[in-house]
């Protein structure tokens, strides 16, 4: 799913729509605009977009709670749009749901770059191992579905990619690098707190010690190993 895909743009500004509109039209993309973060939730609700773009400072509800209320319910890929390049408040918005945070003023070819990355997470790809089944841990790579204890576990296109390298090189030692670069892009990879952010939420929802991790174990300064039951 890329061009034709429909994206939702929620920004205050009428310049900043207009004109992310006309650019993303003239791509293909289908495009709704809402300016404040009520109407982008209604349109949600209206339009059901493959995609958000979304303002993170706005009058009345701000984009932290449109993605933590969106986040609540759906797996829509989000991309962020702020003026604010902080990096604590990159990882609020990361930590909140948040797939993707871009500084504005930004170029639309990077944009349209990030457009196409999260359609094709979202949009998924066969495994040639269909299920894989670690313990209480399931994952059917066919329907993208995750399941801890028997109980669904809703992830994000973005936390879904990173669990599914991490499965398909379980028992490897995987590099911050190697991670960023292979799930996020190789623009990604001096993007440490992106992996952190989204480390985080994985274990949050696939452990049932988070702090305590079964499958997820960190090796100090390196990296990541995903750890199966035969792996002990």
């Amino acid at each position: 799913m890329s061009i034709g895909a429909r994206i939702l743009v929620v920004d205050d500004e009428a310049p900043i729509r207009r004109w992310l509109k006309v650019n993303l039209e003239t791509r293909g993309y289908a495009v709704d605009t809402a300016e404040t973060g009520e109407q982008g939730i209604m349109a949600f609700e209206n339009q059901r977009p493959d995609l958000l773009i979304l303002d993170l400072l706005m009058p009345g509800m701000g984009g932290i709670e449109v993605v933590q209320k969106l986040r609540a319910v759906s797996t829509l890929p989000i991309i962020v749009l702020s003026a604010i390049g902080e990096e604590a408040q990159k990882v609020h918005a990361l930590e909140s749901g948040a797939d993707d945070y871009m500084t504005k003023p930004f170029g639309m070819e990077e944009l349209f770059a990030r457009i196409r990355s999260l359609l094709r997470r979202a949009a998924g790809a066969t495994s040639a191992a269909p299920i894989f089944v670690a313990g209480s841990l399931s994952v059917n790579f066919d329907r993208r579905e995750v399941s801890l204890e028997g109980q669904p576990v809703r992830l994000t296109p973005t936390e879904y990619d990173l669990l599914k390298y991490m499965i398909e090189h379980a028992g490897k030692v995987l590099t911050h690098r190697m991670l960023l670069q292979e799930v996020w892009g190789q623009a990604y990879v001096d993007q440490a707190q992106y992996l952190r952010v989204f480390v985080g939420q994985l274990r949050k929802k696939i452990e049932k010690q988070p702090g305590r991790p079964r499958f997820i174990l960190t090796d100090p300064g390196v990296g990541y190993r995903f750890c199966t039951d035969a792996d002990g």
